[in-house]
């Protein structure tokens, strides 16, 4: 990981005031980043915490707040909150930037989009930043629409496809090199890349990057279920299974069953909240249980629009809908009954445009 590789970064951080991006996946073995640090007398200032916090308690949505950690006593500043770019005051007295967050390689997760704000915070700043690299769990392939940037919010900021294949430390280096912050500005940037890893490696998170993708078969699941977010169909939040299972109480297809409920620091006010839902585990698809399916599987979404009974209501939000996908165009391609393959065809020409434009990038041998 970049973040054990301290011969690499510590001589950058040495007599600085040092802000760090930091939550639960911060961890070099098993003591977090934040505490090894502060053992090597690093003066951390403060820490910056994205969706679902510093410590990775807070579910999906949910504000996060400014507060003191309880076992450091170092100021939490939340970047999920009132702000999700660091303002002028936030980033006062600080003289670098730390970034270390597991990724999940799916335009719509967000720590992408904090680590941009931050980005361009530092750079309207004049603040270093410094990427400490991880792998990408799903950078073993590229797929989906890239974004419309008519279509740009915090799920999806940039003009990337749904599965970008880059690690963070890449996708920074893209977000600087296509001149994506406001205004073009760069910012001063190190990345500490990774040793050992390649595109190819299929990579186990020790932690869990959040709290409903607890699994490597939710991680796996997460790029092609998350659609459904923008639907009527529950993704399991609340369950056992979240982002591996869907269906709904009027469902008609699949034999498996679930009833969600709230669960504290996981999921409030889960979809479906005590009603019995109809769906399918996604285990039961076999190949798609496992990374071998190397492509979003839309298969999920579309048959389950087909043999719903009120299609006006699937869309349940549709903007939203939307802003995962990107574009209005398959929301639309959807509902005029086109098929899978009819749909992927609409985003090849992008897709290999992208890869052209990604290679540039890329840190770390690639998987074709």
């Amino acid at each position: 990981m970049g973040a054990s590789q301290f011969e690499r970064y510590l001589p950058l951080l040495k007599d600085k005031k040092v802000g760090i991006v930091a939550n639960a996946t911060t961890m070099v073995g098993s003591t977090h980043l934040v505490d090894t640090l502060l053992s090597q007398k690093v003066q951390i200032i403060k820490v910056f915490a994205p969706e679902h916090g510093f410590r990775g308690n807070h579910g999906a949505g949910d504000h996060v707040s400014d507060e003191k950690d309880a076992k450091t006593g170092l100021p939490l500043i939340s970047l999920y909150g009132k702000n999700k770019k660091p303002s002028v005051e936030m980033l006062k007295g600080l003289e670098v930037v730390v970034f270390d967050i597991q990724d999940v390689g799916a335009r719509f997760y967000t720590y992408i989009s904090t680590m941009h704000y931050v980005m361009e915070a530092c750079a309207e700043n004049k603040i270093p930043v410094i990427v400490l690299d991880r792998p990408n769990p799903n950078g073993f392939y590229i797929d989906g629409p890239v974004l419309d940037p008519k279509f740009k919010s915090f799920v999806g900021m940039h003009p990337i496809p749904v599965v970008h294949g880059c690690t963070v430390g890449e996708l920074a280096q893209m977000i600087n090199g296509e001149k994506w912050l406001a205004g073009g500005i760069t910012c001063n940037l190190t990345v500490v890349s990774m040793k050992g890893y390649d595109h190819k490696t299929l990579y186990e998170l020790p932690v869990a990057p959040s709290p409903n993708l607890p699994n490597m078969s939710a991680i796996y699941s997460y790029p092609s279920l998350c659609f459904f977010e923008g639907t009527n169909i529950s993704v399991g939040r609340g369950t056992e299974y979240p982002f591996q299972c869907f269906g709904s109480p009027t469902n008609k297809t699949g034999k498996f069953a679930f009833t969600p409920q709230d669960i504290p620091g996981v999921v409030k006010d889960a979809p479906y909240k005590g009603q019995l839902c109809k769906g399918h585990l996604v285990k039961e698809f076999g190949e798609f249980y496992f990374p071998t399916h190397k492509e979003i599987y839309l298969n999920w979404l579309v048959d389950t629009y087909n043999t719903c009974d009120d299609k006006s209501n699937f869309f349940s939000s549709a903007d939203f809908f939307d802003k995962l996908m990107g574009n209005s165009s398959v929301r639309e391609n959807i509902i005029k009954g086109a098929t899978v393959e009819e749909i992927r065809k609409t985003w090849t020409q992008e897709l290999e445009e992208y890869k052209k434009m990604r290679k540039k990038y890329i840190l770390y041998q690639d998987f074709e």
